[in-house]
């Protein structure tokens, strides 16, 4: 299993500080996160961020938790995630979703699309998109929301045949599965449950119901949870083993109580090294 960890708060100084500890400190994946504002807290555009967190260390995944790809323009993203790539060496990790209406700072601009399902559309036009662009071939676009033409982009990903996307998707949503699976990795989320963590009896049988669809000779697939450990270290490793027994590959620490967090507690944390080595 690989642990990663989320800078969810502090100043670009103590984020880079955090990318560069957690590499020393045996995590495998540092993500910074993917908004507007929240509250009276400092915010950064993560692509400048993982820019600079890529030629700040050498081996560490690096990723956002998570992209909102449907208020992103693609062609737009296809040139920074493979901005990223290459000054990273190889090292980004691209986690999508449709992108939350309600969570206090987007209801506050005006424009957004807000229907789940045109939001769907868009994410998967997206992705689509980024199919085409990261395969260093011409190609045109025609579709519902986005349309270009005889479109090329140069240089191809360091990571072929293209960068790891890992989608949220909700369990037992046979679309939002189907989308998923057809990807590197998924970030599970119970359907109608909010924030609330699968059930280990849930996982196993979503990670089942994974390999079936892609086959024994299938890459490899990366299932990824996230979320807020016991403060006891024993406890919390017995928690990801359960986890990884249940067939999860990626743990990330995600800490999101902007209120009481502090860059000093997160660094803390990172320090003290992943929850089971």
């Amino acid at each position: 299993m690989k642990f990663g960890f989320v800078a969810s708060c502090g100043g670009t100084d103590d984020i880079l500080e955090m990318a560069v500890e957690a590499e020393r400190c045996g995590w495998d994946g540092f993500f910074t996160w993917d908004g507007i504002a929240v509250g009276e807290h400092e915010t950064f555009d993560p692509w400048t961020v993982l820019g600079a967190a890529a030629v700040s260390t050498t081996t560490i995944r690096l990723g956002a938790m998570v992209f909102s790809l449907p208020r992103r323009k693609p062609w737009e993203v296809a040139r920074q995630a493979l901005t990223v790539d290459h000054l990273s060496g190889g090292r980004l990790v691209l986690p999508v979703g449709l992108g939350a209406v309600d969570d206090g700072a987007y209801s506050r601009v005006f424009g957004e699309v807000t229907d789940r399902r045109a939001r769907a559309e868009r994410l998967d036009e997206v992705l689509t998109f980024l199919d085409h662009a990261w395969s260093g071939e011409r190609f045109d676009h025609e579709g519902l929301h986005y349309q270009a033409r005889d479109m090329v982009f140069r240089p191809v990903p360091v990571q072929r045949p293209q960068i790891p996307v890992w989608v949220v998707g909700a369990w037992p949503a046979p679309r939002s599965m189907r989308r998923a699976v057809a990807r590197q990795g998924i970030l599970p989320q119970p359907l109608g449950r909010g924030a609330e963590p699968l059930t280990l009896p849930e996982l196993s049988a979503m990670v089942a119901w994974v390999a079936e669809r892609r086959g024994p000779d299938a890459d490899p697939f990366d299932v990824v949870l996230e979320g807020e450990l016991p403060a006891d270290r024993d406890a919390a490793g017995e928690h990801v083993r359960a986890l990884a027994d249940a067939g999860a590959t990626w743990w990330v620490d995600s800490y999101w109580d902007l209120e009481h967090e502090t860059p000093e507690r997160l660094l803390d944390r990172i320090r003290q090294g992943p929850p089971a080595r």
